[in-house]
């Protein structure tokens, strides 16, 4: 994985200009800890960061390539998991390589069939190529938007990046925010609409989509999205096609000339990973290393809920012990977590998912002293139906974001002032209008099964968003790798279309999937109930966040104050623990939580210098 930047520009000589494409690339330095470069010419500035991954020798970008007497420049961030089988298809039509890295393989497809290349791409993946004869930036994203990808343009300008802070670095885009970003910090937040990147004028390319730009203007379009057809196969085909499906893909997602791990909490998903992954590392002769994360005191803390079930611990540790894996648990303190709330901010460049967000960043902190790569069971959930929201006709009927909870009492904590100004009830409801409006339904399809469709799609397209943006910057803020085995294309079209009542089969959520692994996992783990990532059951934590939350409320200078009623939050902050555990985003952010984001709003505004436009 790596960082890519870039500037195009019709009116200025970029040749003048490298310190600026340089200060960009810098900002993506943890992202691609390895090694720098940049490619300039009078209209385009490309740059990159890299994390070796593959081909350590071969691999370097910008990429520059020539056909036919056109010169093409690549930045590229992602990993594609069918290069072997692009090399052969492009060898046979003449073309020729120099190593062996899924840059080259990628460049050169683009070359060979343009935007039509994405169909064939296995992979996760943000890229940018510049055609110097044509005078022409394309860039495209991957199907499940695990990779990121923003742009704005500025005048003649037109500036892209990894990340927001990159953009945020040239000299010609401000942190500017205005009502509907408000809305997306106060109101979607750590949620964000797909295609908005909160600050003014800045734009994300949305997963599955494409873009083109030049001296006429830019272009977007999508290439890939969900079909809904019948499904044809019984069950025992589509037990098989999953389990084809897994076991394929894990192994290709197991390519690197670094050392891989697997994240393994001890639940269903993550423990399939692993055990697919330890079949492919027995073939050549070696052991899986695997880690856990765990928090300072949950060994007398933690209290089994409705979300959190049963502790990770034991559940990792018999999975390791079965398949013969080289565990090794994280510890996190309290104050560490609570520290890291800050460079979880600047890692994300928002507001995120607090604690949940700090303790991934300390978690993928001392992963990276062992291995550059991990695989993880992110996704799971949302592609085979595993939250309560499927199950639950409370929640499967609600006319709005299952996950978003507690609306009433986060807008009681704002100022009615900025209350008027974002209108936030509207504007939640219009996100929620425009989500269910794209699901592409299917003819004849009952009322509840038709429901569930759209739950399904409001789970990958938007909820899964959320932990994909929290997985790439936690991880990659380390220089760590993660991939996610779930996100293939291939598997997440397929599970799609499989009829509820199969997806449940067994009368358990994700019921498909525990009879895929019913080989290759212990039956009290094929039957575990569902665990989400866990968090710290600590008091000192929420303590420690109250207490911070309350010095901010009594800072003048705080920018947080300007935004939220002083005396409704300290109230909140104060106020008994029945509420303050109540849930008001997903299933694992409760007070505590909320506390923590109101931390880090204040930490963005102040440290972005965000201004209201």
């Amino acid at each position: 994985m790596c960082g890519i930047s870039g500037w195009i520009d019709w009116q200025k000589n970029l040749t003048q200009e490298r310190k600026i494409v340089e200060t960009m690339n810098r900002t993506l330095a943890d992202r691609g800890p390895d090694a720098a470069g940049t490619w300039i010419s009078p209209r385009a500035a490309i740059a990159h960061r890299r994390l070796i991954v593959v081909d350590p020798e071969g691999g370097g970008q910008p990429m520059v390539r020539s056909r036919a007497g056109k010169t093409y420049v690549i930045t590229y961030n992602g990993e594609l998991y069918n290069t072997a089988e692009l090399q052969q298809e492009l060898t046979a039509r003449g073309y020729t390589f120099r190593g062996y890295s899924d840059t080259e393989a990628l460049l050169q497809a683009f070359i060979e069939w343009g935007p039509g290349c994405l169909d064939r791409l296995n992979g996760i993946f943000a890229f940018a190529v510049w055609s110097e004869a044509d005078q022409s930036l394309f860039m495209a994203r991957d199907r499940l938007g695990v990779k990121p990808l923003f742009y704005a343009e500025r005048g003649s300008a037109f500036i892209f990046g990894s990340e927001l802070k990159a953009i945020l670095a040239h000299p010609l885009v401000q942190a500017e925010i205005d009502a509907e970003g408000l809305a997306e910090v106060f109101i979607m937040g750590p949620a964000r609409t797909p295609g908005h990147a909160v600050f003014r004028n800045i734009k994300e390319l949305k997963q599955g989509h494409w873009l083109r730009h030049n001296q006429w203007g830019t272009n977007v379009r999508r290439y890939w999205a969900l079909e809904s057809r019948p499904h044809t196969d019984d069950l025992d085909t589509t037990v098989e096609t999953v389990r084809g499906l897994l076991e394929d893909t894990i192994e290709r997602q197991l390519v690197a000339d670094v050392p891989v791990c697997t994240l393994l909490s001890g639940g269903l998903d993550s423990s399939a990973v692993t055990a697919l992954a330890v079949d492919v590392f027995k073939q050549r002769g070696k052991a899986l290393r695997t880690y856990s994360v765990g928090y300072d005191g949950d060994e007398f803390y933690f209290k089994a809920n409705e979300f959190e079930p049963t502790a990770d611990a034991p559940w990792a540790r018999q999975v390791s012990d079965f398949l013969g894996t080289q565990h090794h648990v994280v510890r996190v303190g309290t104050e560490e977590l609570v520290r890291s709330l800050v460079p979880a901010v600047r890692a994300r460049d928002l507001p995120g998912m607090a604690d949940v967000d700090a303790s991934l960043y300390l978690f993928s902190s001392e992963i990276k002293k062992k291995d550059t790569v991990g695989l993880s069971g992110e996704a799971a959930d949302e592609v085979f139906g595993g939250y309560p929201w499927f199950r639950r006709n409370e929640e499967v009927y609600a006319d709005n974001f299952p996950w978003t909870r507690m609306v009433g009492k986060r807008v009681g904590l704002l100022k009615p002032e900025l209350t008027a100004y974002i209108r936030p009830e509207q504007y939640l409801a219009a996100r929620y209008e425009e989500a269910v409006a794209e699901v592409p339904r299917l003819p004849g399809e009952d009322p509840h099964a038709a429901r569930l469709r759209q739950i399904s799609y409001l789970s990958i397209t938007r909820f899964m968003q959320v932990l994909l943006d929290r997985k790439d910057r936690m991880t990659m803020a380390v220089g760590l790798e993660v991939r996610v085995p779930y996100c293939d294309h291939r598997l997440v079209e397929y599970a799609w279309n499989i009829p509820w009542a199969m997806k449940f089969c067994d009368r358990t959520e994700k019921g498909i999937l525990r009879r895929a692994l019913r080989d290759v996992l212990p039956e009290n783990v094929l039957q575990r109930r569902k665990s989400p990532y866990p968090k710290t059951h600590n008091p000192a934590y929420t303590t420690t966040v109250r207490d911070w939350l309350l010095e901010i409320l009594k800072d003048p200078g705080s920018p947080l104050r300007r935004f939220v009623d002083v005396g409704a939050v300290r109230s909140f902050a104060e106020g008994n623990a029945a509420e303050i555990n109540l849930p008001w985003f997903g299933q694992l952010m409760t007070g505590p939580q909320l506390m923590a984001y109101l931390i880090q709003v204040d930490t963005w505004l102040r440290e972005y210098r965000v201004t209201i436009s």
